[in-house]
């Protein structure tokens, strides 16, 4: 089966993170007295949200000093904490005659458009409706199993909410050598974002640790420590509407954002750092936009952040055929662009 950490940064579900962790025995020993216990739990297992936890513990899978404890209300005592978490059942997903928009496909691979809306694989709250189910579909038997039961063909991931090209493996041959290329950084990917305001300078390169926040475990962020290996090449495109201010900057911009790692929400979390997040992105576009770019998004009916996998290039890992595939992006980013050129 393929290293977790070796596929894409974009769909992992939030708890994705923990699998290094199901089906583990985890061990930490609480100090504090008078905290309730599932906050206590939280504190010493980050790991696992207080939700889990919390079922944990009705499940009977924590314990202190050896006594099974149930209840997440309790006040935390001292003691050496025991949790003991399942390993996972995953349903096996069914196919699900989706369409699909195809740019190649042989006996090996297919590459797809994937929609925005679409996740790649079941995860909780997107049971159905995914990549694998369509592909499950449109291919039938054929998709890698290297995946795993849950994924089938899947080698890298793309945001429920993000669009663009994505391949997938339909054999195992095919399935090893895309993932050693993906390893290898031996992709080209190349996203296109509409940003509240722009990046300075107009080009770089961002190379920065990217992890878990340590703020808000929901979210990445770039870390000056841990975390892991993150490279983004970025190239402002275009510029839309006045500064406010002198010298400040435009109300929005076109940037193109070439990755060479694929760390989870990567452009995202990189180009929130440099100040000029991802419209629409709920999760890292802090501050509001201008209101002149508000109501052009409100009018393009773009309900997700604006970004595109535009440009996928890879030797084919069965033929050694170069392939490369390039979209636009879809109606409610070229649509928004438009506005935003008006302003």
């Amino acid at each position: 089966m393929a290293d977790p950490d070796l596929i894409d940064d974009e769909d992992a579900p939030l708890d994705a993170a923990l699998n290094a962790s199901l089906g583990e025995r985890l061990e930490a020993r609480i100090d504090a007295t008078g905290v309730r216990l599932d906050k206590a739990l939280a504190d010493a297992f980050p790991a696992l949200s207080r939700a889990r936890l919390q079922a944990l513990l009705a499940d009977s899978a924590v314990r202190r000093d050896g006594q099974v404890l149930t209840g997440g209300s309790a006040k935390a005592l001292p003691g050496l904490y025991t949790v003991v978490v399942p390993p996972p059942t995953p349903a096996t997903p069914q196919a699900e005659a989706i369409p699909l928009t195809v740019l190649y496909e042989d006996a090996d691979l297919i590459v797809i458009d994937k929609p925005a809306g679409m996740a790649a694989h079941p995860a909780p709250g997107s049971e159905t409706g995914t990549l694998v189910n369509a592909l499950l579909a449109h291919c039938g038997d054929s998709l890698s199993g290297i995946g795993g039961v849950a994924r089938p063909g899947i080698v890298h991931r793309l945001d429920k909410d993000t669009s663009g090209v994505m391949v997938a493996a339909k054999t195992d041959r095919a399935h090893a050598g895309l993932s050693a290329l993906f390893a290898a950084h031996d992709i080209e990917r190349t996203y296109i974002a509409l940003t509240r305001g722009a990046p300075s300078p107009a080009q770089g390169r961002l190379a920065t640790r990217i992890g878990r926040s340590t703020g808000d475990r929901k979210k990445m962020a770039v870390l000056k420590t841990g975390g892991r290996e993150a490279v983004t090449d970025y190239v402002v495109h275009q510029t839309f509407g006045e500064p406010v201010r002198p010298g400040g900057a435009p109300l929005a911009a076109r940037v193109a954002c070439t990755l060479h790692t694929g760390r989870t929400h990567q452009i995202r979390v990189h180009l929130s750092s440099k100040g000029a997040p991802i419209l629409g992105d709920a999760v890292y576009g802090s501050g509001s936009p201008a209101a002149p770019v508000r109501a052009a998004i409100a009018e393009a009916g773009l309900t997700r952040q604006a970004l595109h996998a535009a440009v996928l290039g890879f030797i084919h890992p069965v033929t050694g055929e170069r392939l490369r595939f390039e979209t636009a992006p879809p109606p409610d980013m070229l649509r928004l662009q438009s506005l935003l050129a008006d302003l």
